[in-house]
């Protein structure tokens, strides 16, 4: 079946989903650190707490991938029978995250909550390349991207806009502020209600030769050795893309992990209280103890605003975007190059800001995230089998999540004490490794991937 051009709102309405799923990961960057140090995580105990995480998306992305290539219902089609399981673990998962009693309970919720999210996400890319012709696959990713930017702005505000309504940040010792409780489950509730709505409004297109790919499902091949020869047969092209996206994403963990304590203790002087260090049988070492806590959960309302604003920043830039590859080719390779080198500024520049000024560092921070979320899946859709789209887009999460484990096992802590204790080393690394992944762009060779060059 010959694939046809679609408009704007077509490609919106497949896309729309993401702006749930970015709900359950801006929720998560911005404020499970936060939810851990109530709990009483210390700073360098915070990367460890995170590893369930890409460990969840190394073994997931790639068995959904391969499972939904394989997948086909004329009812429910081939990606969104998992976008909609996705969903609704994700929904139970934010709704129940902010009550957990314990750190084990927080951290046992995190490897749900990303599980689900991966089951959602990685059909998402793969149908970007199932229903969109060649000469709109970037400005298809690049419309993927503006929707994440809008959801990563409007979740990572949510617990400043519920507190500024009224509800209190404070919370006895160990307890989740409710502010937060009230954000993750708006949370839940739209990252249901978006994929939902995608689910209905868009149609997918079957298996070109059915057949053939009925065939293809009866061969008693196992899925893992299927996997382990595609990552042995992957292109080059694809490899090459994945050393810049290890140094991206190293960047972003160690952001999403480490923000809210680095920020909280450099930028706003609030760190997060020790409960060992007061007296807590006292009156008045007590209400030192709430008041310092009552400080660290106000300003980590603001960090995650602040973080909230690289959403913004990479809706502009996926808009602009949007506007030039409606019609225009553009260089894949220095757009996403470029992009990586501003947000490496943003990281470095924390290190000498004040808290008015944090926003102008996210804002350079958005450029970066905005092309992460485009131009790497743009130059890799042009690269790999159409027929092995959705296992080849799982197998490229490994360069999303292998970096991510190593920052989790150390890698942060023992990088950033190269240069120091003091929590904000961590973002200067993040600064360094982005523009580390910005040079990494020059070697992408493939004329292919780096502009698509129309024959119609």
């Amino acid at each position: 079946m010959k694939k046809r051009i679609l408009g704007f709102w077509e490609i919106w309405n497949m896309s729309f989903g993401f702006l749930g799923i970015q709900f359950g990961f801006a929720l998560q960057g911005g404020f499970m650190s936060r939810i851990f140090q109530t709990l009483g995580a210390s700073k360098d105990e915070i990367p460890m707490l995170w590893i369930a995480a890409p460990l969840t998306g190394l073994l997931v992305q790639p068995i959904i991938g391969y499972m939904s290539d394989r997948t086909w219902s004329p009812k429910w089609g081939r990606r969104k029978p998992y976008f909609l399981i996705g969903a609704i673990l994700s929904t139970m998962a934010l709704f129940f995250m902010p009550y957990s009693p314990a750190l084990w309970v927080a951290a046992g919720f995190l490897w749900v909550l990303d599980a689900s999210i991966n089951i959602s996400m990685e059909p998402f890319r793969a149908l970007v390349a199932d229903k969109l012709v060649e000469s709109q696959r970037t400005y298809g990713f690049v419309v993927q991207t503006l929707i994440i930017g809008i959801g990563t702005w409007i979740a990572s505000n949510l617990p400043w806009l519920v507190s500024e309504m009224g509800v209190s940040d404070s919370a006895a010792l160990g307890v989740v502020p409710n502010s937060v409780k009230i954000a993750f489950a708006i949370g839940a509730f739209v990252f249901l209600a978006s994929i939902l709505y995608t689910v209905f409004t868009t149609s997918e297109y079957p298996p070109e030769d059915m057949e053939e790919f009925e065939r293809e499902k009866k061969k008693k091949n196992s899925f893992v050795s299927d996997i382990v020869n595609n990552v042995g047969n992957m292109p080059l092209t694809m490899k090459k893309l994945g050393v810049i996206q290890f140094f991206s994403w190293f960047a972003f963990f160690t952001m999403w992990s480490l923000a809210n304590p680095a920020l909280t203790e450099h930028v706003f002087n609030t760190p997060a209280p020790v409960e060992s260090a007061f007296d807590m049988a006292d009156s008045i070492q007590k209400a030192a103890f709430d008041t310092a806590n009552t400080a660290f959960q106000k300003s980590s309302n603001l960090v995650g605003s602040a973080m909230g604003v690289y959403g913004l920043s990479s809706m502009a830039f996926a808009l602009l975007l949007v506007l030039y590859t409606a019609k225009r080719n553009i260089n894949r390779k220095y757009v996403h190059m470029f992009s990586l080198f501003l947000g490496g500024l943003g990281f470095i520049l924390m290190n000498y800001v004040s808290p008015e000024q944090l926003k102008y560092c996210f804002i350079l921070i958005g450029f970066a995230w905005g092309s992460i979320l485009s131009m790497p899946y743009a130059m890799l859709s042009s690269s790999v089998d159409p027929k092995k789209m959705g296992m080849f887009m799982g197998i490229f999460n490994m360069f999303i999540v292998i970096p991510q484990i190593i920052a989790a096992l150390g890698g942060i802590n023992f990088v950033s004490n190269l240069i120091g204790e003091e929590a904000i080393n961590a973002m200067t690394i993040a600064g360094i490794s982005l523009l580390i992944a910005g040079l990494c762009n020059l070697l992408i060779t493939n004329k292919a991937a780096i502009s698509y060059q129309s024959t119609e």
